[in-house]
């Protein structure tokens, strides 16, 4: 048989074009009081915090229709004041802004955007005292993404950087800005991820995602992940570039072709274990800079529940155990509870009295644990369902598991005692019925 067709096939829906804005941000700019450079390492300066902004000139972001009230960005009059915003524009001609539609829909998407500017490092061109300013900008935004920019200053040498350098002195902070009271820089290095925490179960793969993009100017020279857990660190993965290779640990792979090529330095990891959980620190580095990224690694493992025995007969004058045995989970926090519901209840009642052994670890690093219910023929009731709650972060919603008590058997002797008074009063009721007639 044959089929006849449906029709012409519907195109694809065309891509949305794209449009250049510019993106605005709130930041504050973290550096020393004077000279407006950072300590080094171990040492010491009184540092300061001053309102900032940084605003992102020309960006490439899709146009989905909503863009029409977005205007370019006026930079306010300057006022003299050095108490005021310093506005850091910043031109990315040759890298492209990551994640340039979350920085500016990050309102309308309810997501708070936090930005860091401080001081990298300058350097000196020739004799004079013309030097250049690098700045790294951090953006972290709520749902998880964070972005690393470094912004270059003026340069000396031309004549537009020329009169760049003849720019006044931030009054406060020290740093050139031009007429107009902004501080004008170009994104020359740019790295990025989606995630700053993750989670994975034991057994589990998952990706850390990393990536970077440089100015033709600046080239890659090694690509290092890092793992610190607990007070100690190791390195995981590090790639010099011009090497014979990488030096990898078990379990963790980069793609060197797609770092060399795309820029995508994200690290995967195979079989997660609990040994596996800490802090990761991808770190991007060429000649004169270095950029990093922190992403926290968490291993949660649920619990399996099992309540011991699952039916339990009443005795009079016995007292019967429950054990809830929850056995397998990571981390170690979890929390237990007991409830008894009968036909007559409700709803669940809570019950407190309930014990607990101690916690044991297994070898692939898993916790359990056994909770103990005591059930006496003096306080249980019966028919009724004892019922334990296991609730714990690797779990979507707490496990439930429950054990049922039933009502107490008569007994032979029992039986008889109460066939012979119900015959007497059979017997009884029908003489003095008989008797009245």
């Amino acid at each position: 048989f044959f089929s006849l067709p449906e029709g012409p096939a519907k195109a694809p829906a065309p891509s949305p074009p794209f449009r250049r804005v510019d993106i605005a941000l709130g930041c504050s700019y973290v550096g020393e009081d004077v000279g407006g450079l950072r300590p080094a390492a171990g040492g010491s300066s009184s540092s300061s915090q001053h309102p900032a902004a940084l605003v992102l000139r020309g960006i490439s972001v899709r146009d989905d229709g909503n863009l029409g009230d977005v205007t370019e960005y006026k930079v306010p009059q300057k006022n003299g004041d050095s108490s005021s915003p310093i506005v850091f524009e910043a031109s990315a001609p040759s890298v492209s802004i990551p994640h340039a539609e979350s920085l500016l829909h990050a309102d309308c998407a309810g997501e708070e955007v936090s930005c860091e500017i401080s001081p990298y490092s300058f350097q000196r061109a020739g004799e004079g005292p013309c030097r250049t300013f690098w700045f790294m900008a951090t953006l972290r935004l709520s749902g998880g993404i964070s972005i690393a920019l470094v912004l270059r200053g003026p340069r000396c040498g031309s004549r537009e950087e020329e009169e760049e350098h003849h720019a006044t002195l931030h009054p406060k902070l020290r740093i050139p800005i031009s007429k107009e009271g902004t501080l004008l820089t170009t994104v020359e290095f740019q790295s990025s991820s989606r995630n700053t925490s993750l989670r994975t179960h034991l057994g589990g793969s998952v990706i850390l995602d990393c990536r970077f993009a440089l100015a033709p100017s600046s080239s890659l020279s090694s690509l290092e992940w890092r793992r610190q857990h607990q007070g100690s660190g190791r390195s995981l993965f590090r790639y010099q570039v011009g090497s014979n290779g990488p030096a990898a640990q078990p379990k963790v792979h980069v793609n060197v072709t797609e770092l060399l090529g795309s820029g995508d330095a994200s690290l995967s990891l195979q079989g997660a274990s609990v040994g596996d959980e800490g802090t990761y620190i991808c770190l991007v580095s060429t000649s004169l800079h270095q950029a990093q990224h922190i992403i926290q690694l968490h291993v949660a493992e649920p619990p399996r529940v099992r309540v011991i025995p699952a039916v339990v007969s009443f005795e009079r004058d016995v007292t019967t155990t429950l054990a809830c045995n929850i056995a397998g989970y990571y981390p170690l926090d979890v929390s237990v509870s007991w409830t008894q519901k009968t036909p007559e209840d409700d709803t669940e009642i809570p019950l407190s009295d309930a014990r607990f052994s101690n916690h044991r670890q297994s070898r692939d690093g898993t916790y359990s644990i056994t909770s103990y219910l005591s059930l006496s023929s003096a306080t249980a009731r019966a028919p009724a369902t004892y019922s334990c709650h296991v609730s714990h972060v690797a779990l979507a919603e707490p496990i439930s598991v429950s054990a049922h008590l039933k009502a107490p058997e008569q007994t032979e002797s029992e039986g008889l005692v109460g066939s012979f008074i119900a015959t007497v009063i059979f017997i009884v009721v029908l003489f003095t019925v008989l008797r009245r007639r």
